[in-house]
């Protein structure tokens, strides 16, 4: 009864509000800019891990319905220890921060830049780009970050001329500049190392202990927003949910829905944003009163926020 199983229960973790206060701090503070009280709340949610199991507490989870036992390798790989997993755990949450604050700041009106951070001595931009261009526009095409930027000049092949939108000190200007390949089999460049950067007049930190993993990235990304429009995005409601963020605003899924759900619930959120990914799992461990709006971008879940705040009802989750 007392051997430890190779098991670990997964139970509904506490929920946190964005927007409020974690230990006495706040969770996102933002220095040099007017921020807004919203009158909800934008709760992330969390699940709880025991991974030290005895038979008493398998047989409890096992007949919980909020509460789940799975494999102990399937938290922790039988490569890594727990503490090689709980780092990896708080990089992937850095991550989170970071690409929660970019796509943010973006729908704020600071866009990603891409810029020139060297040129290739003798290659297809030589005397045509210089260190600190802003890169623009790809035959007409946006450029709206580094991906985008690679991902435009291989779309055609080596030799092709490219005409490249720039901005240098603040005026606007094209280069004609023609692929090259480094050695057959290589992508098309243009022979520039960039970067991006994203000016803004005030800085960002999101502050909460004990929290690991990439999944609080779009409640985050919906705490920065709100914090800094005068608009409340709540309507005055508790709002929960859960989802990875890219830099492209995408909404990842994750793992534990179902205790997720039990914690919003208890936490008195009135309706779950819930990663289109995530959707069959989460009707098949519905909680009655919280309604669930399926969401797969952050432009999606602010849609969802407008229309729930004005009586409707959010594009449900769907089992397809």
């Amino acid at each position: 009864m007392a051997v430890p199983l190779p098991y670990v229960v997964l139970k509904p973790g506490p929920t946190v509000n964005t927007l409020g206060s974690d230990n006495g701090k706040e969770v996102i503070q933002v220095t040099s800019a007017a921020t807004s009280t919203s009158a909800g709340q934008l709760r992330l949610t969390t699940v709880g891990v025991q991974s030290d199991v005895e038979l008493v507490w398998a047989i409890r989870g096992w007949l919980s319905n909020k509460q789940a036992v799975v494999p102990k390798e399937l938290i922790y790989p039988p490569n890594q220890s727990e503490k090689q997993v709980e780092e990896t755990n708080k990089q992937e949450f850095q991550v989170s921060q970071s690409s929660a604050e970019t796509v943010a700041l973006r729908e704020l009106g600071y866009p990603v830049q891409t810029f020139v951070k060297e040129v290739t001595a003798g290659g297809p931009s030589a005397g045509k780009l210089v260190k600190d261009d802003v890169l623009t526009t790809v035959d007409g095409t946006k450029v709206t970050g580094p991906e985008k930027l690679t991902e435009l000049v291989r779309a055609k092949p080596a030799g092709t001329t490219l005409t490249i939108g720039y901005t240098r000190a603040g005026k606007p200007g094209t280069a004609q500049i023609v692929t090259k390949v480094d050695k057959s089999g290589d992508p098309p460049r243009i022979g520039v190392g960039i970067d991006q950067k994203q000016p803004h007049p005030f800085t960002v930190k999101i502050d909460l202990d004990e929290i690991g993993g990439p999944s609080a990235g779009l409640m985050f990304t919906l705490g920065i927003i709100d914090k800094l429009r005068p608009a409340d995005l709540t309507g005055g409601k508790i709002i929960a949910g859960t989802g990875t963020i890219d830099d492209a605003g995408n909404v990842g899924p994750i793992g534990g829905i179902p205790q997720k759900l039990v914690g919003a619930k208890a936490a008195g959120a009135q309706i779950f944003l819930v990663p289109i990914d995530n959707c069959a799992e989460a009707l098949k461990n519905a909680v009655a009163g919280l309604p669930m709006a399926e969401v797969a971008t952050v432009d999606d879940a602010l849609a969802a926020l407008t229309t729930f705040n004005s009586g409707g009802t959010p594009k449900p989750c769907s089992a397809s």
